[in-house]
C-alpha cells in the first residue's frame, strides 16, 4: 500500500480569483496538510512566473485513498 500524502497544487486565476485552473504541483510532498499549509507562503513566492492575475494554491491528499463501504446496505 502506498503511503498518504499532501501535494501543494498552484492554481492560476483570472481577476478576482474566479475561473480557476491548476497550473502546476509543487515538487514537495508533506506528511500533514498543516505541513503543507505552513509551506504555502514559501512556494506561491517561488512561482510567480505564470501568467495569471492571480496566483494561489492548494493543498490536497495525494496517495492511497480507502473508502469505506457498508457491506450489508445496498443502493438501489
Amino acid at each position: 500500500m502506498d503511503a498518504v500524502f499532501y501535494v501543494m497544487a498552484i492554481m492560476g486565476c483570472g481577476d478576482g480569483a474566479s475561473a480557476c485552473a491548476e497550473a502546476r504541483v509543487a515538487p514537495a510532498r508533506y506528511a500533514t496538510v498543516q505541513q503543507c499549509e505552513a509551506a504555502m507562503a514559501d512556494v506561491l513566492a517561488r512561482n510567480t512566473d505564470l501568467d495569471f492575475p492571480v496566483v494561489s494554491a492548494a493543498c490536497r491528499r495525494n496517495g492511497a485513498q480507502w473508502v469505506e463501504r457498508d457491506a450489508g446496505k445496498q443502493r438501489g
